[in-house]
């Protein structure tokens, strides 16, 4: 058995081989490396091409959708990437304007599905817009929640949509009940797991940069959510992340 690291982002310099070693040394032996803009995923299809086990994505997050996603598709035909994303909805920070954050989305979606590709979903404090989007454009076959935040009520929307939901570091936060029901309740065979490195570290390690070596600790939590033992969901995460991204 191995983990997946189904959601990072990898830095792009010296360090990237360091980064991957340690978490083949933790037992993480899959990395999914997450692309924001289009030169960013770029640089994350440059990492994925040169270290075995590490994919990229490629999208544009919602801070950056005022760029627009010019240059996107073309990115989609490379061997390395296997997935659009990450798009979607942050309302929480609003770095670009809403109305520019929905049609980057819905552009995005229209791409996973004129590709096949599994789309990478980043919603924050926008769940209504979000489902919304989504049902006027077509959920794809293959969707993520990456990060969900939401309880068990979002949880059951997703869900109904036939998403998978992908839990980080904040599963292992105080005063994230809600999030470890919506774990409890979410199948084994739609539940990912991230570490969205190098940000949400979990404890015991908060405060100290994320890295995927530490997906593991993610993954217990999830287990004691669901009253499994943690190989369980090592071994049900390992092989839903590999059928997501087409990788079997």
């Amino acid at each position: 058995m191995a983990w997946a690291d189904q959601h990072c982002h990898l830095p792009s310099g010296p360090e990237t081989g360091a980064v991957v070693a340690e978490a083949r040394s933790a037992g993480v032996e899959l990395l999914i490396n997450v692309g924001t803009d289009v030169e960013n995923s770029r640089r994350a299809m440059a990492v994925a091409a040169a270290h075995e086990g590490v994919w990229a994505t490629a999208g544009v997050h919602p801070h950056e959708a005022t760029g627009g996603i010019e240059g996107l598709e073309e990115l989609l035909a490379a061997a390395e990437v296997v997935a659009v994303g990450e798009a979607g909805l942050d309302y929480h920070y609003d770095h670009s304007p809403r109305a520019a954050q929905r049609h980057a989305f819905a552009a995005q979606i229209e791409l996973a599905h004129r590709h096949d590709l599994p789309l990478v979903i980043h919603s924050r404090s926008a769940w209504d817009d979000t489902f919304a989007v989504l049902d006027r454009n077509g959920t794809p076959e293959r969707t993520v929640f990456h990060c969900f935040t939401g309880g068990p009520a979002e949880a059951a929307e997703c869900l109904a949509r036939g998403a998978l939901l992908s839990f980080s570091g904040i599963i292992t936060f105080d005063k994230t009940d809600d999030l470890r029901q919506a774990a409890a309740a979410c199948p084994l065979d739609r539940l990912l797991v991230e570490t969205d490195s190098p940000w949400l570290t979990p404890v015991p390690h908060r405060g100290a940069p994320n890295r995927p070596a530490l997906v593991p600790l993610v993954g217990a939590a999830v287990a004691a959510a669901k009253a499994l033992a943690v190989e369980e969901v090592e071994a049900a995460t390992w092989a839903a992340t590999r059928s997501f991204y087409g990788l079997d």
